[in-house]
């Protein structure tokens, strides 16, 4: 996905989250990785045999995977969640069996050739992102070996392109362990084709754009969005609009999220504000805070998205898929640009498809929420192209229906 070019023609701020934009940062995380984790790794046991062999594995490359994976876990208290050596997996870090990467070292000595054959196809791609192209190797080698070595019944992923998850679903269909992948988050069409043996997707939407990625592998099931269904009793059902949730992304810009703090203050003083930052922003958001005592903040490392919906009546967002997300629980979502330089339109489809309403400027959006101030919309219903159970009986089943999917897919 990263040598893509949709990707490549992502704002700086994204591609930044995955590749510092200097050259020079790219070359000190290289090396950062090299001495810090690689060396590190060498002198460290982590795997645990006993834990690993003939299980039902579930890898995850992050805690929001983690917890994508949970209700799997809990329908099958005998699979395992496993990460990479070093995979940072947030507040679940001691919870996961880790697989030993100090081999990876080993295979380095490819960089070079690798950096040629990528400069001479992609040439531009490369010199971007040659730090991933570096973070790559090794990976299928060292995993290769190591479900050779404890042949996994069945490995299930929340994660399709990260070059991790990549090479590990790569070494699983070369030795022909059933791989299994549950859709964790809105896709797009940059994404690498879908191509394993079970393909449990959210809805219609996901598969649509999955076809666009490349030709369709393995046996696709529709069945909505399992780490939802423990918030549908709690969907908002108020007409009353009495607190605005403003979900933040990498690509903001602070001032433009600022000023509209102001003029919600301003205009709608009654209302209380919600401002949420991204997971992987690091910039700082206490400023908002002595803006109004309407204004707080949601801390996403520790309060989880769903969560952070319950709170609030309106969400929104420039381009993220926390809209899908928010209407969901019927929670009202309203596209807004806090960027005055990128151009990232409807990454998602949402507007296309009638998830969200838009306001392209800030006046818009006040009047917009003055009209419906007594008069929040029910909006649950705009979710069924993304979401397979939302209008049906199997409302809130998703897990059990993927439960069930997985157990007759591996005969358990």
């Amino acid at each position: 996905m990263h040598f893509s070019e949709g990707f490549y023609n992502l704002p700086e701020s994204a591609k930044s989250a995955a590749s510092p934009l200097n050259s020079l940062q790219r070359l000190l995380r290289m090396a950062g990785y090299t001495v810090l984790r690689l060396f590190g790794n060498l002198f460290q046991s982590v795997e645990n045999p006993e834990k690993l062999l003939g299980k039902v594995w579930l890898y995850v490359v992050s805690q929001n995977n983690y917890d994508s994976l949970q209700f799997v876990h809990q329908g099958l208290p005998e699979t395992v969640f496993v990460a990479g050596q070093s995979k940072h997996i947030g507040k679940y870090k001691a919870s996961v069996e880790r697989i030993s990467l100090r081999r990876k070292l080993f295979y380095y000595y490819k960089f070079p050739y690798l950096f040629l054959h990528f400069l001479k196809h992609k040439k531009k791609h490369t010199l971007r992102f040659f730090d991933l192209l570096y973070d790559a190797i090794g990976f299928y080698e060292v995993y290769y070996r190591k479900l050779q070595k404890y042949s996994p019944a069945a490995i299930i992923f929340a994660n399709d392109h990260n070059a991790d998850a990549r090479a590990m679903l790569l070494a699983a269909k070369a030795l022909n362990i059933k791989t299994i992948y549950i859709q964790h988050a809105s896709v797009s069409t940059i994404f690498p084709p879908l191509s394993f043996n079970l393909n449990l997707l959210e809805g219609q939407d996901s598969l649509d754009k999955y076809r666009l990625c490349g030709p369709v592998q393995g046996q696709v099931e529709l069945v909505g969005m399992p780490k939802a269904d423990k918030y549908v009793p709690y969907r908002n059902s108020s007409k009353i609009i009495s607190t605005i949730g403003i979900g933040c992304n990498l690509m903001d810009e602070l001032n433009v999220v600022e000023k509209l703090l102001q003029q919600i203050a301003k205009r709608l003083p009654d209302l209380q504000i919600l401002v949420r930052p991204h997971p992987r922003d690091k910039r700082d958001f206490n400023a908002f805070l002595s803006l109004s005592d309407k204004v707080r903040l949601s801390d996403s490392h520790t309060v989880a998205t769903f969560e952070y919906l319950r709170e609030i009546d309106v969400q929104i967002s420039a381009t993220s898929g926390i809209h899908l997300e928010a209407v969901l629980l019927n929670v009202w979502s309203i596209y807004f640009d806090f960027s005055t330089s990128h151009n990232l339109p409807d990454y998602y489809g949402y507007i296309k498809h009638g998830l969200v309403d838009t306001a392209e400027n800030s006046e818009v959006l006040l009047r917009l929420l003055q009209d419906r101030i007594h008069s929040r919309p029910d909006v649950v219903g705009r979710a069924t192209y993304y979401n397979a159970t939302v209008g049906t009986a199997f409302d809130g089943r998703s897990s059990e229906i993927a439960v069930n999917l997985i157990k007759s897919f591996l005969q358990l």
